[in-house]
Order: structure tokens, then sequence, then C-alpha cells
């Protein structure tokens, strides 16, 4: 069976991660995505590293779309890109707010001819307010957001030295947002026949992803000091093997500290006087924790430790690169990555499908595409005649054409 999403036409403005995380996934379920690409390309294609000529960030955010490059300052640019339109279900852009009114290819404009398009618009603050004109990236937004004084929080750190994450988690989690918005608008359409348009505000996302948002906002309400989140939890421990493992539960919490006797059989340290509240194994934390390693040192590998600690309902992950998980049974069992061809004889190895559909089973994902290399296939499916093709590159209006860098 098909992917769940074929049969919708999905045109992306966007560039660099929420947006093309987004229209990409969108690809994954089945959609066929047009990217528009200017001239001057998305600047993502320029990310090392490289493999074959073409960015591997790049690739990883635009396998499985189609690519027309062109220049909307060349006039009658517009009015392609438009008529693509005409008839596209879906719109992606994470453009600054207001940013393609200026070329009449805002939501407004386009529902005029099209009122069955959804339109998504991804930027850091939101279309309205006071800040929908700032410049966004995931660094700033999750800076504004309460993220990174979490993590500092969590770790510790200065301004000299400030920690911070490596992911982008504000523009990946606003692309899949993104998702979960259109397949609603999907829903609504289909009981309206109406479009609609989809507003996201990267700062709002990771306010709304939060999971431990409450414990700020309750203590803010208060007057409280903030506290320090998760600073016992996900306790690390070297296995019999010389294996790094996590094991899921903090060695202080009320509620879990029993199930570390539980497995230790040793229930005499719930009356230690260095263990015998939270408070009190806070202050003790390192003298628990080689307690409860050198407890672990007497196994004779993980397995068998493993074991134990899953019948005192405490689960464990071995500390491993994502090479390691590459090559582990299950991924190979579930598919958690696929080979995207390069077209010169190697392949892409990017990450697989997070879902298996028992009904429907997504295509086989295509290569990213070359600046402008469906420049041709899609104008001929507007109707333009190859002599009019030649016209548009003969005025620059068209850029690339499927021609390695």
């Amino acid at each position: 069976m098909p992917g769940p999403l074929q049969g919708l036409k999905v045109v992306d403005f966007s560039r660099v991660l929420a947006g093309p995380l987004c229209a990409r996934t969108l690809a994954d379920l089945g959609a066929d995505v047009i990217k528009i690409e200017p001239p001057r390309p998305d600047v993502s294609r320029a990310a090392f590293p490289f493999k074959d000529g073409m960015s591997g960030y790049y690739a990883q955010q635009n396998i499985g779309k189609r690519n027309l490059s062109i220049d909307l300052n060349v006039p009658g640019a517009v009015d392609i890109v438009r008529k693509l339109c005409d008839d596209a279900d879906i719109v992606v852009e994470n453009f600054r707010a207001e940013t393609l009114r200026f070329f009449g290819l805002d939501f407004d404009e386009l529902s005029k001819t099209n009122q069955r398009l959804i339109y998504v618009s991804i930027t850091g603050y939101g279309q309205g307010g006071p800040w929908k004109s700032r410049m966004a990236y995931a660094p700033t937004v999750q800076a504004e957001s309460g993220f990174t004084q979490n993590t500092q929080r969590h770790f510790g750190g200065d301004l000299g030295r400030t920690l911070a994450d490596p992911l982008s988690h504000a523009d990946v989690y606003a692309g899949m947002q993104g998702v979960i918005a259109v397949l609603a608008a999907l829903r609504h359409r289909e009981r309206t026949g109406r479009g609609q348009y989809i507003d996201i505000a990267m700062a709002a996302v990771l306010l709304a992803v939060n999971e431990r948002a409450h414990v700020d906002l309750v203590e803010a309400d208060t007057g409280a000091e903030p506290a320090v989140l998760g600073a016992t939890d996900g306790p690390q421990f070297v296995g019999p093997n010389g294996q790094r493992f996590v094991a899921a539960q903090s060695i202080v919490g009320s509620m879990t500290f029993p199930n570390y006797l539980r497995a230790m059989r040793r229930p005499d340290l719930a009356k230690d006087e260095r263990f015998c509240t939270a408070e009190r194994r806070r202050a003790n934390y390192d003298a628990l924790h080689a307690i409860i390693q050198s407890w672990i040192n007497g196994f004779p590998d993980l397995e068998s430790l493993d074991a134990q600690l899953d019948e005192a309902k405490i689960a464990v992950g071995v500390v491993r690169s994502l090479k390691e998980l590459s090559e582990t049974e299950w991924a190979q069992y579930w598919g958690a990555t696929r080979e995207v061809p390069d077209r010169v004889g190697g392949a892409y190895r990017l990450p697989g499908h997070p879902w298996h559909f028992s009904e429907s089973v997504p295509d086989e994902t295509s290569p990213p595409a070359f600046q402008g290399e469906h420049n041709a296939d899609i104008l001929g499916e507007l109707g333009f005649t190859q002599e009019q093709i030649d016209q548009c590159i003969a005025s620059n209006m068209l850029v690339g054409g499927g021609q390695r860098p």
C-alpha cells in the first residue's frame, strides 16, 4: 500500500531546519513535496560534512523532495509559483513574519484561488505581537524559553563557558508540531472542505513540550527559588564489562530509592542515617553512588545485572554512539537507518522512519535533489512548453537544472 499521504501536494518554501524537517516528514509519509529554492541556495547546502558534493545536513532534511529553483524577483516567476500553489494541499514556510507577503505568496492571497489550502508558517515568536520581527534561531529561542537556563542549572557553568545543547531542539520540535498541525487541519478540511492558516511559534513550542514547566511556573507564582530539575535523575554507572550505562531512576527520590534496595537486597540502607531521607541521600550522593557501583562490580556481565535491575523495575540504557546503535540487532530489525542512493554508486546513510504502519508502506526515499533538478519537470506539469521553459532559463528565472556541483 502507498504511504498514507500519497496524493497530497506540498509546496515547501522553507530552509535550514524547522520547515524542511516538517516538509520532509510529509514526504516520508507519501506526499509529493516540491521545494522552492532561490538562486542563493538553502544555506544548509554548505553545511559540513559533504558526501559526493552534497551536504549531509541538507540531505537529511530534504530527501524525498523535488526541487524548483526560481528567482522570484524576475518578472513572471511569482505567477509560476502561484500557479503551482493553486492546486497545492499544503504550503510550508519559515521566513521571518510577513516575508512572503511581499511577493503575494502569503495565505491571504493564495487562499483566494485555493480555499482548500493549508498554510503553515514557523517562526521564532509568531506572526503577531511585539516580537514578530525578531530574528530567531534555535539557540536564541532556547535561551528565551527557559531551555538554556534549565541546562545550566542542571550542569552548572558560567557566562564565560556556557554549556549549550548541541542539538537544535526549538527547530526540530517546531517542525514536528507543524506536522501534527497539518494532520489536524487535513481532518478539519475533510469535514468542512476548507483549508486554514497555521501560525507556529518556536518559543511556544518549547514551552508546550517542557514536561516540567509546571515546576518553574508554580514556583514563580509562590516566589520560591526554582529547583534544580533532574539533578539526580539518570545516574550513570560502569557495567561489569566496562560499558557505561544510565539507569532511568534517581537514587535519591523517595519513590525510586527503594527499588535500588530491592535490587541490591539491601533493605538495611533505608535505616542508614546518611540515606534515610531524600535530603540526606542528596547530601551523601557520592557515597550512595559508590555503594551501588560496588554492588554492580560483583556481576559477571551486563546481561545478568540488567536482569536483576529489571526485576526491581529499573530500566537501563548503555551509553552508545549513533553508529553503535545502528549496528545493534534492534536497529536491523526496526530499520533504524536507511540508505538513500547518491547517484554515483554510493549511498547516504540517514535515519529511518520512526513509525511502522500495518497497511501503509512509504515508498523508497528519493535522493536529495540538486538545485533546480526538477525545474523542467515541474514547469512541464504546469503546461509549459519546452520553448517557454527555455525562455525562463534564458531570463535567469530558473537556476540550476540538475547538474552536479
